[in-house]
């Protein structure tokens, strides 16, 4: 048989074909393989296969020969399973910083590592069209420059915005920098994701404090050449789990230890947003205690209005009064 320039690629042409064609529900028969291969412009025989998919399996894909009615070659298994690959898939989808362009490119890359079957079961996953994602494509550039700067230790610059409202103009939701568009220079130390946004934990000399920003809203990020600063407060007593937990919707306030009087039946709450370690104590039949340290802001007291009153303030005093001042000034 005189062979043409594709027979040196036939390997290659047959591993491709059983990971796009195959999966335990979905076989091909030597029959299938060879016409398979026929439509790439490669003539094989029976023995040769036989040989090529030895060599597949010794290279470590996961062939396997199924006999019988119904029976053929498939892979068994792959680096992600499927419901690995449906996870990523609603992950992405639901995540609001993962534009609409992006997220369609990075569902069919997960595609490409499932076979052609699975991936139509995988489109069939997308449905949530309509959520509310960024606008801000340059946020994965931003994501890695923060990294790079994070990797090398040093400081960034950028500016940083806000969105406002300005009904004289025809555009009536505007951007406005902050600080007059003058550039913020902070040390970074971390990225977290927090209420499905990006927020970068830095250190700003300027206050000698730990600061976050929502990395969708920085903009002209530069690295610089300066050392990073803030090792004490990071390396000492900083831990972004904590962080996250104390700090309710990324706002800032004054951290304080708050003492709670909860329902036994919103321990569940308590412990997602706090941790496993929670100190509980119990206070009578139906309610237990507990301690907790939290940045007081109107987000926390919003959170525990929205319990519906099963969790109450007990003390320090002036954390309870800021909560109802806050509760009179809305029913006002």
């Amino acid at each position: 048989m005189a062979k043409n320039p594709n027979q040196k690629l036939k390997l290659l042409y047959l591993y491709q074909i059983l990971l796009k064609k195959t999966d335990e529900e979905h076989k091909l028969s030597m029959e299938e393989l060879l016409r398979a291969l026929a439509r790439c412009g490669i003539e094989a025989e029976r023995k040769s296969i036989y040989s090529d998919i030895a060599a597949l399996q010794d290279f470590g894909l996961d062939v396997m020969l199924q006999r019988g009615p119904g029976g053929g070659y498939y892979v068994a298994s792959r680096d992600f399973e499927l419901p690995e690959l449906k996870l990523l898939v609603d992950a992405i989808q639901c995540s609001r910083f993962i534009t609409e362009k992006k997220s369609g490119e990075l569902i069919r890359k997960i595609e490409s590592l499932a076979s052609e079957p699975q991936a139509r079961v995988l489109q069939r996953q997308v449905y949530i069209a309509d959520r509310i994602k960024t606008m801000n494509e340059s946020i994965y550039y931003n994501i890695d420059t923060l990294h790079a700067a994070i990797s090398a230790g040093v400081q960034i610059t950028f500016q940083y915005f806000e969105w406002t409202l300005d009904f004289s103009s025809q555009q009536r939701i505007q951007k406005r920098y902050r600080r007059d568009g003058a550039f913020y220079q902070v040390s970074p130390w971390a990225l977290t994701w927090d209420d499905e946004n990006y927020y970068m934990i830095a250190y700003e000399q300027a206050s000698d404090s730990i600061r976050h920003y929502r990395v969708d809203k920085m903009e002209h990020i530069a690295l610089t050449e300066q050392a990073r600063e803030g090792q004490r407060l990071f390396h000492d007593r900083f831990n972004l789990a904590d962080y996250s937990r104390k700090v309710f919707g990324m706002f800032s306030g004054e951290e304080k230890t708050v003492r709670l009087r909860c329902e036994n039946r919103f321990i569940g709450v308590l412990r997602d947003r706090f941790g496993a370690d929670l100190m509980v104590q119990p206070v009578d039949d139906t309610h237990f205690a507990v301690n907790v340290t939290v940045a007081v802001s109107p987000q926390f007291f919003s959170w525990v209005f929205g319990l519906g009153g099963g969790v109450q303030i007990v003390e320090p005093l002036d954390v309870r009064e800021q909560f109802q001042q806050q509760l009179h000034q809305l029913l006002e």
